[in-house]
């Protein structure tokens, strides 16, 4: 017993000890680190001292500029930075300094040299011209005849409650010139017009779109050589992993940018248009009809994606345009520096695979008609609409297993073919159904081959079809 009463003992004897110089090396540690907090602040106050009473700004050696600014109290830079008159080259250099390190000082060199115009200040333009700003950009020109509403606030990268009805280049004209004394900002509340097109963007090297009427700006910019970006549609999507960037030609499932593209290959612009976009097929959200103040404060057309588009607002989550935005900023500034982002990754890249559907169902299609036919009434982005959103590129048959040779085919032969009325199947399957139903030539052939599930199946996704449509009409 005596035995374990010692060993009980010494137990807390090393215990203690050990807390004790745990305790005391805290103690130590703690005063150190007080001590080197206090020296610093005493060198920072005789160096500001120093340069006061001496009315200079260095007191270093000219082979060390980063000694003086690094050694400044954070105030002292600060209200350097607030005075007016000529911003010092030093401090510029130390506010980019991350993105110096990135692109080098030659890149930075041209991103500092280069300008912007950003036409359409909303929730996508407005964070494409705070980071483009932020990043170094030094002439920028923003174009919005719009206002600052309470709506706008839950997206709108610089708008606050102070600044609603106010407009939005002014809104985000104050903030840039706050982040960027030497930035030269200049803020136009005004429409771009395919008339007036040049007044607006001459005399700068990049256009970023986030106007809804972008056919014409980008017809505009593709013809007179200027570099432009434009933003597809981000309202009513969700999935910022759906975001993606490409040619306008290369863009999929996007109702807007498939819009736009048709148009511009009217026109005759069929790809050189970079654009960010996402694959995500708008959710079951509903489009709100635009309030009656709306159409007093001017020409509301100027809102719609088209001449013949109905004027209606679009549901919104906030981040997706930030995301937009940024995305374009990133883009642009890698341009400008010299290193592009080279063939930007697809989200999916099975165009092939779309081709090849889409030829299928053409022959079939002939087949059923006893003719050529020059086109179908859908094309191969509806086919990767009904594959990949649709029909989640599985087979309407349960177990709904993947295909192996993935067929369209319409569902019911007594309508015509359409989003709606087109399924999935595996190519044996496929051949089964078309046959059984050109045979019985009956509204019910798919049921009655299939079953009353796998009809329930078709309706649904027929459902889902006619949502996607009201974003394209």
């Amino acid at each position: 017993m005596s035995s374990l009463t010692l060993h009980s003992q010494r137990a807390q004897l090393i215990t203690t000890a050990v807390v004790a110089s745990l305790s005391t090396a805290g103690i130590i540690y703690a005063w150190s680190a007080h001590s080197r907090r206090q020296r610093r602040r005493d060198l920072d106050r005789e160096i500001y001292r120093s340069i006061t009473e001496n009315g200079t700004s260095r007191t270093h050696d000219t082979d060390s500029p980063d000694i003086y600014l690094h050694s400044l109290p954070e105030e002292v830079k600060v209200s350097k930075i607030q005075e007016a008159g000529e911003y010092d080259e030093e401090l510029i250099r130390e506010q980019l300094a991350r993105n110096y390190a990135f692109f080098g000082d030659e890149g930075m060199q041209k991103i500092r040299g280069s300008s912007v115009v950003v036409v359409g200040c909303g929730g996508v333009g407005s964070w494409a011209a705070v980071m483009l700003v932020r990043s170094g950009v030094s002439k920028i020109r923003l174009v919005d005849f719009d206002y600052v509403t309470l709506s706008s606030l839950n997206r709108h990268a610089t708008a606050t409650l102070s600044d609603v009805g106010t407009s939005k280049v002014k809104c985000v004209e104050r903030v840039l010139k706050n982040i960027s004394k030497w930035a030269d900002i200049d803020a136009c509340v005004d429409i771009w017009r395919k008339e007036e097109g040049g007044e607006l963007l001459d005399g700068y090297d990049w256009v970023v779109d986030n106007i809804q009427t972008k056919v014409d700006l980008l017809k505009y910019c593709h013809a007179n050589d200027i570099k432009v970006f434009s933003s597809m549609g981000a309202g009513a999507k969700c999935d910022p992993t759906r975001i993606q960037i490409s040619d306008i030609s290369h863009t999929i499932y996007d109702p807007l940018a498939r819009s736009v593209r048709r148009r511009l290959r009217l026109l005759g612009v069929t790809s050189g248009i970079p654009v960010v976009y996402s694959t995500e097929v708008p959710g079951d959200v509903k489009l709100l009809p635009l309030p009656e103040e709306e159409f007093q404060k001017g020409p509301v057309k100027e809102l719609n994606a088209f001449d013949d588009f109905r004027v209606r607002i679009l549901p919104v989550l906030g981040p997706l345009p930030a995301i937009f935005g940024l995305n374009i900023a990133s883009y642009i500034l890698c341009e400008m520096a010299g290193k592009p982002i080279s063939n930007p990754l697809p989200i999916k890249n099975r165009k092939k695979l779309y081709e090849r559907i889409y030829r299928d169902l053409l022959r079939r299609e002939e087949k059923i008609a006893g003719e050529q036919l020059n086109r179908l009434p859908i094309d191969e982005d509806d086919v990767a609409l009904v594959f990949e959103d649709l029909y989640r590129g599985r087979s309407l048959l349960p177990p709904h297993d993947v295909p192996t040779r993935p067929t369209l085919v319409r569902w019911d032969f007594t309508q015509p073919l359409s989003v709606e009325n087109c399924i999935v199947l595996e190519y044996k399957d496929a051949e089964k159904h078309a046959e059984t139903c050109l045979a019985s030539r009956s509204t019910s052939a798919g049921r009655d081959l299939w079953g009353k599930e796998v009809e329930e199946i078709v309706q649904r996704r027929a459902a889902e079809a006619r949502q996607v449509k009201q974003w394209v009409m």
